[in-house]
Formats: C-alpha cells, structure tokens, sequence
C-alpha cells in the first residue's frame, strides 16, 4: 500500500525522503461522484451504530447508489471499511506533506509533532473501529501498514529534528500510545475526553524535545 517520494518534511528546506500511501486511482466523474456519496454514508453509518450495525443495503439506501454499484466497487463491507480509512489517512499524509503549518511544513519540529498527535488522535476518534480492525487483523499487523510506516518516519524525524534523545524509540513508544486499541481504552474504558487525552499526550511529547 505504499510507495516513496520525497516531499517537504521540516521547517528547514532540505527535503525528506518518506514513504507514502499510494496515490487514487483516476476515475470518471460519475464514479467519483458515486465512491464519495458511499464513503460519506458509510462513515455517518459507522460513527452512528457502530460498523458491526451497519449493512451494504443501509449504505446504498444511505448514499443513493444502487447495492449492486457498491459491492463491485468495494466488494463487501470490509473492503468499504478499509477504503473509508485508507481516504482518511491519505488526507492525513497530504496535510502532513503539503498543508499549512503547524502540522505541514513550516514550524518548529516541536509544533509540528503537537500537531501530528491532536491530528492523529482526531483521525482515531472519529475512525477508532475501522483502525482497530487493521492493527488487530493478524499478530503484528500494525507495524505492517504503510499508514504506520509513514507516522513513524515522520515522528521520528521531528523527534530528532527538535532533539530528543533517540529519536527511534521515542517515535516507537509515541505510536505505542496512539496505537488504536491503548487510545480505545483510554476513551471507552476510561472514558477519558478526547480533548483532554491529546493535550496530555501534546504535553509530555514537548518534554522530549528542545525546539
């Protein structure tokens, strides 16, 4: 699921080779069209009952697309599931490489961490299931998505960019925390605010760096 480019990674301009998550694939207009009416209703779905509550019918009555349009699109409700978060996620990569400051390029490699948490955090809250299930699919599963690949690289660069003492594992142990099951305990088990759980992880990541 990824590949390499180069794309802006610090507030200095030397740029820094990155894996990212593929690119879309081009489609027609109508197509578009009908693959975000259904990513939309799915994602209102989901949020709402919980994926396990939500069938392929309740998405195409949902999202105004016929049932058969949906299952040769996704193929079935996992596959719906993981191309809901694989949009997610590439909206994340692209604000990361090429948004405003502070989560793009830009600001200090410490700002740009904070960011990169309440972002991911925000990512997690509202898509917690739907990650939940790529990280837990298969022993080990989470540190094989190209989507963690990226979140680690580019933490990792910033940790040491801002000068935190290793920089590799405290990226590890970042990703760790905002691994999607340790931030589903925290918000369900402990029914911790989301807001509150990010400005605590944004607080202790600023005692890592210098900068």
């Amino acid at each position: 699921m990824s590949s390499n480019r180069s794309g802006p990674e610090s507030a200095s301009s030397t740029p820094v080779e990155l894996p990212v998550l593929g690119a879309p694939v081009r489609e027609r207009a109508d197509a578009a069209r009908n693959r975000l009416r259904a990513l939309t209703a799915a994602e209102t779905l989901f949020a709402e009952r919980g994926v396990d509550a939500v069938t392929m019918d309740d998405v195409a009555n949902a999202a105004g697309v016929g049932k058969g349009t949906l299952y040769r699109r996704f193929g079935d409700k996992a596959g719906l599931a993981m191309a809901l978060l694989d949009e997610r996620e590439r909206e994340l990569q692209d604000r990361i490489l090429t948004g405003p400051p502070p989560l793009g390029p830009g600001a200090p490699p410490t700002d740009r961490l904070a960011a990169f948490v309440e972002a991911y955090l925000d990512l997690l809250t509202r898509q917690l299931d739907l990650v939940l299930l790529s990280e837990t699919a298969t022993t080990g599963a989470r540190f094989r998505t190209g989507a963690h690949t990226l979140w680690r690289q580019h933490a990792r660069h910033l940790l040491d960019a801002g000068g935190a003492p290793d920089a590799e594992i405290a990226a590890d142990v970042l990703l760790a925390a905002l691994s999607a099951e340790q931030v589903r305990h925290w918000l369900r088990d402990r029914e911790l605010d989301p807001a509150t759980l990010a400005a605590s992880l944004v607080a202790l990541v600023r005692t890592w760096t210098v900068t």
